[in-house]
């Protein structure tokens, strides 16, 4: 069995900056990860590409080609990628091994996620293919200073979440450049009670209804928890790491290393 990472999540969230220093940790703890870029704009990469889309498409040919816009342009790439998961998907990922670990590192246009069925067939694709898939959805910490924006981003990791059908890690990015941490301490694991009553305070009367639905939608699919990482911690970082190797039961099959246990545990 394989195993990958889908790294999602709007545009500027920082899903190549994740990439990279989680390429650069698991090379630090001598453990192979794969790299592939699924975004036809990107450029400029820090770290090695496995794999990359735009040997099948890039998206300045097709504007310049077909005239269209960045986003236009973006999701005929996607869907073009649609239409090759058997012949070009396929024939990159035989260069793998069962048990290698691969990490998608996905354009920020948030209807791939929400309703475009591109992604979704993508995944199915891959778990054919006998691969484990988590998907990782980053959110700018920064944006997370009130109760409004927490529920909006919840609402977009619940529409990825029920349109992919995977696995959900939800990650609050940048925590390295937000100045106040004390206020995101509420929305890292916060109560409904409390969600429903700074709603309340923030929205006219009339929206009472709406803010109890909403907030129990958000706690019945468990998405009001998200993992903060500060890519200057190594031990973020590994923390990170751990809890997505959890949900695709990653390592699992190893051998069980006695020095992970103490041996006072044992008595």
């Amino acid at each position: 069995m394989g195993y990958a990472q889908l790294v999602i999540g709007p545009a500027g969230s920082g899903k190549s900056t994740y990439c990279s220093s989680l390429y650069e940790h698991c090379v630090a703890a001598r453990r192979s990860i794969h790299v592939v870029n699924l975004d036809p704009a990107a450029e400029n990469f820090d770290y090695p590409v496995a794999m990359d889309i735009r040997e099948l498409i890039s998206l300045d040919d097709v504007m310049e080609e077909l005239g269209l816009g960045p986003n236009g342009g973006l999701v005929y790439c996607m869907e073009h990628l649609e239409d090759n998961l058997d012949d070009w998907l396929t024939e990159e990922l035989d260069n793998y091994l069962d048990d290698d670990y691969l990490v998608f590192d996905c354009p920020g246009q948030i209807e791939l996620y929400s309703h475009a069925p591109v992604l979704k067939n993508f995944v199915e694709h891959l778990k054919r293919k006998n691969f484990s898939v988590c998907a990782v959805y980053l959110l700018d910490s920064q944006f997370m200073t009130d109760v409004t924006k927490f529920i909006s981003g919840c609402m977009a990791c619940l529409s990825a979440m029920v349109q992919l059908e995977l696995p959900h890690v939800n990650i609050l990015s940048k925590m390295d450049l937000v100045t106040k941490k004390k206020d995101l301490e509420d929305f890292l694991d916060p109560e409904p009670t409390f969600l429903l009553s700074e709603l309340n305070q923030r929205m006219g009367p009339q929206y009472a209804k709406l803010n109890k639905a909403l907030i129990e939608l958000v706690n019945n699919y468990s998405m009001v928890s998200f993992i903060p990482l500060d890519l200057r911690k190594e031990k973020s970082i590994q923390y990170v790491l751990a809890q997505i190797d959890n949900c695709i039961q990653y390592g699992e099959d190893a051998d069980v290393k006695v020095k992970d246990f103490d041996p006072e545990d044992d008595e």
